[in-house]
């Protein structure tokens, strides 16, 4: 995780940057301050990976705060001008949102500080547990909810870029998370899970057949089998078929 302060004395601003960070697993948001004094407070008690930072604030400035600071956590300065930039640079910072700035680019600014950070988290974090009986389940953080879900449950799981939707047995609807398709792979057993597309992961339990128009769910959904993955699909048919 990527502990993180918002900063900014507009209330309206300030409440937007912890939206956004709210809809990003890997951030956790440790304080929202007002102002620049009220986050010296806390980086004196609390560690901290990075800042969302407004520039213009009374009193003193993002950027001079910055530069009061002997060792800064890593920053993004946000701002309604855009002549900051450049000296937003100058500073060492790793992105520059200018407002009003988007879910979008808020997420590729949070990719930059993951990118600047992921040394240091690969170096730290143990390698992930490999999902058991016993612990038969992942917990996906979704809008403002963390949900569990029981590995049974899952039917497929369709990639979208950055998100993912996982597509459960007990909802007409599925789960959007901000997780790369990749991860999902890494972390569900492959034993009951297989990549048929580079879009899609399926739940080997629930296949009802397979045809040379895809593999057809036990719900109906029709999923294509990728050119990469056919041999894939093939093994796994020529270890279970009989006949």
């Amino acid at each position: 995780m990527i502990r993180v302060l918002a900063i900014d004395d507009e209330p309206l601003a300030l409440k937007q940057l912890e939206m956004y960070i709210a809809k990003v697993p890997y951030l956790e948001l440790v304080a929202a301050c007002h102002s620049a004094l009220e986050a010296r407070r806390v980086l004196s008690e609390q560690a901290v990976d990075a800042m969302f930072l407004d520039i213009n604030m009374p009193d003193i400035t993002g950027m001079d705060f910055v530069r009061t600071l002997t060792n800064p956590p890593l920053v993004v300065f946000t701002t309604a001008y855009s002549e900051f930039a450049v000296e937003g640079f100058r500073v060492n910072a790793v992105d520059y949102l200018l407002k009003p700035f988007g879910l979008a680019d808020f997420l590729a600014a949070a990719e930059k500080l993951r990118e600047r950070l992921a040394p240091r988290e690969a170096a730290a974090a143990p390698a992930p547990a490999a999902v058991t009986p016993q612990d038969d389940a992942l917990f996906f953080k979704t809008d403002y909810r963390t949900v569990r879900v029981r590995i049974r449950d899952i039917r497929y799981v369709e990639g979208m870029s950055e998100y993912a939707k996982v597509w459960l047995t007990d909802s007409p609807t599925p789960l959007i998370v901000l997780v790369r398709l990749k991860a999902l792979e890494d972390r569900l057993p492959a034993g009951r899970f297989m990549r048929v597309h580079r879009s899609y992961i399926i739940s080997l339990e629930h296949i009802r057949e397979v045809s040379r128009e895809g593999i057809t769910l036990d719900d109906g959904t029709l999923i294509p089998i990728g050119d990469s993955y056919r041999q894939d699909v093939k093994d796994y048919l020529s270890r279970t078929s009989l006949g």
